[in-house]
């Protein structure tokens, strides 16, 4: 049992040591925003934030996170930077099938915090998860427009 801290509430989780984060969010808490895509942390689907930072969840396993902070899609809105990064995806028609844009959502918030007014080049080398669909132009307009 494992007691992780997720969105600001402290859940306890009922997981084997290994088993991914991904996996304890969708399959035993059941927050489904968090998408699975490719499962070797290459597309950034699952990506959520630990302590801040942009993380793949299907990667990452559920011991590494009993100290740290989680923060999914299903709460992204409650920070001021994250509530500012969907806004620009709404206003800027981001999504087309939808399915990575929690993990872009979630990677452009990370980078947004860390770097507020970020260059071309950091939001091309922030936003290294994959779009089935090709939305990178619309993805980096939005970056662009939520840090204006």
């Amino acid at each position: 049992m494992y007691d992780v801290d997720i969105n600001g509430n402290v859940l306890k989780a009922d997981a084997e040591p290994g088993t991914p984060l991904l996996w304890v969010l969708r399959d035993t808490l059941g927050m489904t925003g968090t998408k699975y895509g490719c499962g070797i942390a290459q597309c950034g689907a699952c990506t959520v934030l630990v302590d801040g930072q942009a993380t793949r969840s299907c990667q990452f396993p559920i011991e590494a996170v009993e100290q740290s902070k989680i923060t999914t899609i299903e709460a992204i809105t409650e920070d001021e930077v994250g509530r500012k990064v969907v806004e620009a995806w709404v206003a800027a028609q981001v999504p087309q099938c939808g399915y990575c844009q929690s993990g872009q959502v979630m990677a452009a918030t990370a980078l947004l915090k860390e770097t507020p007014k970020p260059t071309d080049a950091d939001i091309s080398d922030a936003m290294s998860n994959l779009c089935r669909c090709g939305t990178y132009n619309a993805i980096a307009a939005a970056v662009r427009q939520a840090a204006a």
